[in-house]
Parts: C-alpha cells; sequence; structure tokens
C-alpha cells in the first residue's frame, strides 16, 4: 500500500487502498477530529478541540497499520464526531451531542432541522455511500467480504478507571466476535472482553447493523483503550496484536464456508 492509495473525497471521508484484495473492510468512524471552518470550532475549548470526545485518539493510526498488513481497504471519516458521529443515525441525539461526557459541545445546542439536516447531508450521507459504494464494488469483483470497525476509548469516564483493554463489540451477529475472542488467549498480557466499556444497548453498534448486518456481511467492532496507543511505535504494536486475533479469526470463518456465508 502506497501514499498515493489514500484519497480523500472531498472534506468528509478518505478512502485508503480501495482496491485491497482482503477480506476484511476497515471503517473508521472516528478518525478525525478536524471541525470544518464553517461551524467556528462548535464553540469547544481548544483543549476539548483534540480530546477523545471530538475523535477516536490512535484509531485511524492502527487501522492504517492494520490496512497495510492485509491488503485491505479502509474508509474513515474525516470529520470531527462532535460535528457528526458516523457511527449514529441522523435522529440520534448523540448523533450530533450537546455534552460529551463532560465536554459541552455549544455549537451544537438548540440545533434547528435544517442545520441538523446539512450535517447529515454533508458528512453522514458520504461515509455512508462510500462504505456502500466500496461493498458493491468488491461484490462485482468477487470478492468476499468482513467489516472491522475501528475504535478507541478513554481510560477514565466519568471519573471511573476502565480496566478493559480491548472491547470486542457485536450486534446480533456474533461470529466474527466470537472467532476473535477464541484467540484471546494468544495476548495474555492483555484484558480482553465482550461488548465492552460499550455494547448494543448503548447504541454504538450503528454501523455494524447498517453496514454490516443489512450487506449480510459478518462484522466486528475493535475497541482498543487510548492510553495503549498514545506513541506511534505503541500504534503499530497494536496493530500487530490486533491481527493476532483476526487473523485466526478468519481463518476460522472461511473454514466454516466463509466470512459472509
Amino acid at each position: 500500500m502506497r501514499e498515493s492509495d489514500s484519497h480523500a473525497l472531498g472534506e468528509a471521508v478518505e478512502v485508503v487502498n480501495r482496491e485491497g484484495t482482503s477480506p476484511v473492510l476497515l471503517l473508521c468512524e472516528h478518525a478525525s477530529s478536524n471541525i470544518p471552518a464553517r461551524y467556528n470550532g462548535l464553540g469547544l475549548r481548544d483543549e476539548d478541540r483534540l480530546s477523545h470526545a471530538a475523535w477516536d485518539p490512535g484509531a485511524r493510526a492502527v487501522a492504517l497499520h492494520m490496512a497495510q498488513a492485509l491488503d485491505a481497504p479502509l474508509v474513515a471519516s474525516r470529520v470531527s464526531r462532535l460535528v457528526y458521529d458516523c457511527n449514529r443515525p441522523p435522529e440520534a441525539a448523540s448523533a450530533m451531542p450537546e455534552k460529551s461526557e463532560l465536554v459541552a459541545v455549544p455549537g451544537n445546542f438548540g440545533l434547528s432541522e435544517a442545520e441538523r439536516q446539512e450535517r447529515a447531508d454533508t458528512v453522514y450521507v458520504p461515509f455512508c455511500t462510500t462504505v456502500t459504494e466500496v461493498i458493491e464494488a468488491r461484490k462485482k469483483a468477487g470478492l468476499q467480504t468482513v467489516l472491522v470497525t475501528m475504535h478507541s476509548f478513554t481510560p477514565v469516564y466519568f471519573g471511573k478507571q476502565r480496566d478493559v483493554e480491548i472491547g470486542i463489540l457485536h450486534d446480533a451477529d456474533s461470529r466474527l466476535a466470537d472467532a476473535m475472542l477464541a484467540e484471546a488467549p494468544a495476548l495474555p498480557h492483555r484484558r480482553v472482553e465482550r461488548n465492552e466499556p460499550y455494547g448494543p444497548a448503548d447504541g454504538v453498534t450503528h454501523s455494524l447493523k447498517l453496514h454490516g448486518l443489512a450487506h449480510g456481511l459478518a462484522n466486528v467492532m475493535i475497541e482498543i483503550r487510548n492510553d495503549l496507543v498514545a506513541t506511534p511505535e505503541q500504534e503499530e504494536a497494536m496493530a500487530e496484536e490486533m491481527l493476532t486475533l483476526l487473523r485466526p479469526a478468519l481463518a476460522a470463518l472461511a473454514a466454516e464456508g466463509g466470512p459472509d456465508a
């Protein structure tokens, strides 16, 4: 995978290695802290613009390492989740939150229907359309596909320390999650848990349902505690750890009849 394999599609979305032939399609909905100028910084304090409230630190970097190692395509949002969270449907309040944990977002207070629609049209729709286009192109090319969405989470949430280090999340289809969790003993130094620190009841599996279940694709959401991906070296090492879980899981699914069977 070369640098030229990464293409920005407008300001909202980038596709890396579109022609990758791996069964894996990687998504990173919270890849960027960028707030387009028209939103005037959402009224955020400077320290909040780069905090975990605005994006998932380390998630895109880990996903890029995985894309290169697997020869997999990656679709990533280029806009902060505080402008629009591409892992939420437009009707969800959390798609454009007025508050994220302890961070108030003044630019999201009292949005009109027209303002909400503008954000959905310019951030969410391009992201979703691009994911669908990549999936459909892979189907036409005869490539099997599994969906893997990459995220990171803060070690301390509302003042409470989180002990989980790696979360393997799923919704109704747990095939890929089950197969990855079966490989967790290969990472004895990590605390790996199912549907932690979030799960379907928290509304975090929107992408899995929209882009995975709706297309009949095996799917999984990976959550990495962001203090474990705070440096380039940690990001690369964590990508290798995720591949330690993912590669044998893909082989197990293939042995059962294919990842999207």
